[in-house]
């Protein structure tokens, strides 16, 4: 694992722990980078059925480069490590991401994803999932 991957899942992890368990002193410092009951359209978050399987990817895309439609069945969440990205819904909302920002990213709901910069788009997203169910499925429906 990359210096900067295990820095990134350090952090991340630190978050759910800053408000008990690690306190920031002199030697620690504890900085939340996501703290969200929704994803970044606003929905609500709800875990799925079964047994919760944690899966972390790292995603690159191209400059120019586009997922294609696609939706998450689970609760997601990461971190733009490099890059810009602008996501689409459906109904023509639209965020972008840089690097440094951290998302909560939309469940059942179709999107796409589009480097929009110069320099390759590095993600590191987490699934928050159960075991036997995809993290992500093609979205072709009234394409």
């Amino acid at each position: 694992m990359s210096k900067i991957t295990s820095w990134i899942c350090t952090v991340l992890l630190s978050v759910s722990f800053a408000s008990s368990a690690i306190e920031t002193n002199a030697a620690v410092k504890v900085t939340p980078v996501l703290k969200t009951s929704q994803s970044w359209d606003g929905a609500l978050l709800t875990y799925p059925q079964g047994q919760a399987e944690i899966t972390g990817v790292r995603i690159e895309i191209a400059p120019g480069g586009e997922t294609g439609w696609h939706l998450h069945a689970v609760p997601s969440f990461g971190v733009v490590l490099q890059g810009q990205l602008e996501i689409k819904l459906k109904n023509g909302k639209k965020n972008v991401v840089k690097a440094g920002d951290a998302l909560a990213e939309v469940v059942n709901t179709a999107h796409s994803g589009k480097n929009i910069g110069t320099e390759p788009v590095l993600l590191l997203i987490f699934y928050a999932g159960a075991v036997g169910q995809p993290n992500s499925t093609p979205f072709t429906e009234g394409l």
